[in-house]
């Protein structure tokens, strides 16, 4: 009766005394996402318009729509063992029920804890099998951590969230063949997450009767989502207890896969003797997960670039940033960019493979005709072990609420009301809201 142990275990974390710390991290995640989501809107906003007006402005239409949002753009943030973006489904569905439901802030930033550890344990749970068998993460173990987030922050009780549980293991999906290409699915496997999140919190809700064990039942979650299962995250909460303080942010608007390659890019780039128009070949070794599906070195696309390793390593070198602007469709057709992305070759190196998942490493070899230049980087900017400080995630979500359309003054005014010990959620929804 692993679902029972399970749910009891999320309950028990959800009704004890959580630190302020965690809440802080709460905070912090919940500033990231908003930044990240506004850039979005701009991006796609025009689509998911379109979308609401098809199937109606309803709660699951809006958390869809900000999934897809808060993804698109690649900056959200992640978690590198369990290989989930988070915040892309708990958030826009914590947010789309709150805009119906009269919740406190303390109680939407309980559902963020709560949500983040129910998505990122299942993903450690079933990582890396599960991306070995083609399933997306965000998409499968972000669709359960969604509705968990909401039945925590609506106060469910336990058989409401057991229902509610085993609603959303059924309902998770999402395969890796959405990233490949010049697709621009890989975002809808986060805002179907988010959708699918909220409708099984109200199957939950309503109490529906649900299985014994969706979780570890002989045809349950574990069985299907992965060939081996990591139980101890399952079963041991002390293990990363308050898995959210173990989270990434990005710095760099590309696939976390590509942010190590990016940053030895960008030392390389200072090195004295480093000349970019005398580059013969760059050599990137790295470990297996990150190479299949971004080694490639056709850019045809904006999310074929943010995928693509190679096109990560050149826009770094010649430009000397990989932010969004880098990642656009007015520089992924630039002659001298492509040219240097021809001469990226992706290999697996079974050194870094080992150290995965507790290193992300890469190492960047660069031969020009001058002499050769070699940087390795572990932990790229934004991880635990090298974390953005407050101030420089602020300025990112600066940055990215003014791309869409934000004052200085409106974004000073929700990274304020954010950090007030009870915020209004109903003014930071109001004001994220606009332009879209």
């Amino acid at each position: 009766m692993m679902t029972n142990h399970f749910i009891h275990d999320i309950l028990s974390l959800a009704e004890n005394k959580i630190p302020d710390n965690i809440f802080n991290c709460a905070r912090t995640v919940l500033v990231d996402y908003l930044g990240v989501r506004k850039a979005g809107m701009r991006i796609i906003g025009a689509q998911c318009e379109c979308l609401i007006n098809e199937l109606g402005d309803t709660i699951a239409t809006k958390a869809l729509t900000s999934g897809i949002c808060s993804h698109v753009i690649e900056l959200d943030d992640g978690h590198r063992i369990g290989m989930v973006h988070s915040g892309a489904p708990v958030i826009s569905a914590l947010l789309a029920v709150a805009e119906k439901y009269p919740v406190s802030s303390k109680d939407l930033l309980r559902g963020i804890i709560i949500g983040y550890e129910v998505a990122i344990r299942l993903a450690c749970a079933v990582q890396p099998s599960h991306k070995l068998k083609f399933y997306h993460a965000t998409g499968t173990c972000g669709t359960v951590g969604a509705a968990m987030g909401i039945a925590t922050m609506l106060k469910f009780d336990f058989e409401q969230m057991k229902s509610a549980f085993s609603a959303a293991t059924t309902s998770a999906a999402g395969i890796l063949e959405m990233i490949d290409g010049d697709t621009q699915m890989k975002p809808f496997n986060a805002g179907r997450a988010a959708m699918d999140g909220v409708t099984a919190a109200f199957i939950g809700k309503t109490r529906f009767k649900s299985p014994d064990d969706a979780l570890g039942g002989k045809r349950g979650f574990l069985k299907v989502m992965t060939d081996e299962p990591k139980l101890q995250y399952i079963t041991d909460f002390s293990i990363g207890k308050y898995m959210i303080e173990s989270i990434y942010q990005k710095s760099y608007a590309a696939c976390r896969h590509c942010h190590p390659g990016i940053e030895a890019a960008l030392k390389i780039r200072e090195k004295r003797g480093f000349d970019i128009n005398r580059i013969e070949h760059i050599q990137v070794d790295t470990y297996k997960l990150a190479v299949e599906g971004h080694d490639h070195t056709r850019i045809n696309s904006v999310n074929a670039a943010k995928m693509s390793i190679p096109y990560s390593i050149a826009v770094a070198l010649y430009w000397g940033k990989a932010g969004m602007d880098e990642f656009s469709e007015k520089r992924i057709s630039d002659s001298e960019v492509l040219k240097i992305t021809e001469k990226v070759k992706v290999s697996i190196k079974d050194e870094l493979s080992v150290l995965c998942p507790q290193k992300r490493a890469a190492i960047v070899k660069v031969r020009t005709s001058e002499g050769n230049f070699e940087e390795r980087v572990d932990y790229p900017k934004g991880e635990p072990e090298n974390p953005l400080s407050k101030e420089e995630l602020e300025e990112k979500f600066r940055s990215l609420a003014m791309y869409g359309g934000l004052t200085t003054e409106e974004c000073d005014a929700i990274i304020g009301e954010v950090w007030k010990e009870s915020f209004s959620l109903e003014r930071i929804i109001t004001i994220c809201n606009k332009h879209w």
